[in-house]
């Protein structure tokens, strides 16, 4: 698994796509940093909460050649023909990109520096954000692996990864939708007002059940809660075996 991790971290830095994820987002959190800064409301965890919007970006850039460029090349054929355990290289290649979300992390790391030295506070509701944000990176990297594992076309990875994490960022809305859709279905079959609402709850609730970053708003005002964070990994570790059940298929129809 080491060998993996640092085949794929170390080449980031060898090609553009390390430094163009870095470049994206330093520019960003240094933005909105300034923009902070210059009105002296400094907010770390607000800076964080923006910057989780960059996933649904940084994500599939990351993420899009980890597998797919492996079998374009042909050298997927190694993993298959090893004797080595397939959840090992998966679980190689996402902590190589964790490990680049936490290099372009050390940005905002400067930032709350600077915060302290200027007389500022980092609370906890920042630490909380930061925790936040490295579980929601896990959820979204594995989401994008099993994105790239699905194809030999780099862009369709990154395209596929992209749409996956948007529908995610959009549950809550996606939900609100089919509640209000089945709301007006019933009242053209003569439901009442409270059957109707009921259902709109129901249903929104069900499918917005299923939003990460509902489950986490709280953690940037300093109330954390670990159902939440469970159910960050516990959906990583689903996306990550469901990547290595795809891998293993693979391995078995090359025999």
């Amino acid at each position: 698994m080491y060998a993996i991790f640092k085949r794929e971290f170390l080449s980031y830095f060898r090609t553009p796509v390390g430094y163009v994820a870095m470049a994206i987002f330093t520019f960003i959190s240094g933005f909105i940093f300034y923009s902070l800064f210059s009105r002296g409301i400094v907010s770390i965890s607000n800076e964080i909460i923006s910057l989780r919007s960059l996933f649904i970006v940084i994500v599939p850039i990351i993420t899009m050649g980890m597998f797919a460029e492996d079998r374009k090349r042909g050298t997927e054929v190694l993993y298959f023909t090893t004797a080595g355990d397939l959840f090992s290289v998966v679980l190689g290649k996402f902590l190589a990109a964790m490990a680049l979300c936490l290099v372009m992390f050390v940005n905002v790391f400067l930032h709350m520096i600077v915060v302290s030295i200027c007389g500022g506070r980092v609370g906890v509701g920042a630490w909380g954000s930061v925790i936040v944000f490295f579980f929601l990176a896990a959820l979204f990297i594995s989401i994008g692996l099993l994105a790239s594992v699905l194809t030999d076309n780099q862009i369709i990875s990154a395209i596929v990864s992209f749409l996956l994490i948007l529908v995610t960022q959009l549950i809550t809305a996606i939900g609100a939708y089919f509640g209000t859709a089945l709301s007006t279905l019933m009242a053209y079959m003569g439901f009442s007002v409270d059957a109707r609402s009921d259902a709109y709850t129901a249903v929104s609730g069900a499918i917005g059940w299923f939003d990460p970053f509902a489950k986490t708003s709280q953690f940037g005002d300093g109330i954390f809660s670990v159902s939440a964070l469970v159910f960050c990994i516990s959906f990583a570790i689903f996306f990550l075996y469901l990547t290595f059940r795809i891998l293993e298929k693979k391995r078995w129809s090359q025999k």
